[in-house]
């Protein structure tokens, strides 16, 4: 197989001449470059991209772990991270995980054995302090507030237009509010802020009767409205957790024949926007981006992303 030091030695220059000129730096002459070039189209040669990033100490491989791309949530962070990547000539791998322990832990075990120069963890099922304790062994970035792991983290500020939407609800005469969740408060950042911001403006934690999780869909969003029927609960207004769930929700009753809560979505969905939904952005795309500088970057700090309620559409 032909290597770079048989395309020196057949041209004539040195092995970093050639290596100039393949990886197209500069400080090469216009007639030395054409006459390497000339023998590396003749003998087909290709560097191999796994031994040269061996040489650099970097692969130039971010990987992604994300749960699942069903949620605008994920969707539109990898749009964030993959256009930033893309910009800084860097690869992204997405590595799926259903929050499987043992998944994450094996995506942590290639940051050990160097398959990526970095993680970025979109949501996790491993705690916290097992993710900050594989730090050692490349940049780890996390979606949601580090809280005290030391852990380099992107994410959006939640809890307060969770509270606005809330005392929007409140101050407009609804009482009776159902939560749409994609998991339960007991295991999620994003529904404990939801379950923060509703003790901050009614007083009390939500019952469990209130709350429907597993809801990631617009299909999801039919179930939880069926379910809510089921149980015989009437709500004046539901907070979905994407504009394509409140869709769901919306049909579900329809499809019933019952009156349709009032609804508000999130993530500025084109959904939300022909249906003139209430809806919540948190701009999840500038997260994803701020999530991928700060991975490549190896900067330990916290970047926060204003959100905002959107009550006209």
């Amino acid at each position: 197989m032909t290597n770079i030091r048989d395309v020196a030695r057949i041209a004539g220059y040195s092995v970093s001449t050639v290596s100039r000129v393949i990886n197209q730096q500069n400080y090469v002459s216009a007639a030395t470059r054409s006459a390497i070039q000339k023998v590396v189209d003749e003998l087909d040669y290709a560097p191999n991209d796994v031994a040269r990033d061996l040489s650099r100490g970097k692969t130039f491989n971010v990987g992604v772990v994300l749960p699942h791309e069903d949620h605008p949530y994920f969707t539109q962070l990898i749009h964030g991270i993959t256009t930033a990547a893309f910009a800084a000539k860097y690869h992204v791998v997405l590595l799926s995980s259903r929050y499987d322990a043992d998944l994450e832990l094996n995506y942590l075990e290639g940051l050990r054995r160097k398959a990526y120069d970095a993680l970025i963890f979109t949501s996790h099922g491993l705690p916290l302090s097992q993710l900050a304790y594989y730090q050692q062994y490349g940049s780890i970035v996390i979606c949601e507030h580090p809280r005290n792991s030391g852990l380099p983290a992107a994410y959006a500020h939640r809890r307060t237009t969770y509270r606005d939407a809330l005392v929007y609800l409140k101050t407009h005469g609804y009482q009776r509010i159902g939560l749409l969740m994609s998991r339960p408060i007991a295991v999620s950042a994003t529904s404990q802020a939801t379950a923060d911001a509703y003790q901050m403006v009614f007083g009390q934690r939500p019952s469990p009767e209130i709350c429907v999780t597993d809801v990631i869909t617009l299909a999801d969003g039919e179930r939880a409205a069926k379910t809510y029927l089921q149980r015989g609960q009437h709500f004046d207004a539901i907070l979905a957790n994407s504009d394509d769930i409140a869709i769901g929700v919306s049909r579900g009753y329809q499809a019933a024949g019952e009156p349709v809560p009032f609804l508000i979505g999130q993530e500025h969905q084109l959904s939300g926007e022909l249906a003139h939904l209430p809806t919540i952005d948190h701009y999840f795309k500038k997260v994803g981006e701020h999530a991928l500088q700060l991975a490549i970057s190896g900067e330990k700090k916290t970047i926060a992303i204003d959100s905002r309620l959107i009550t006209e559409q």
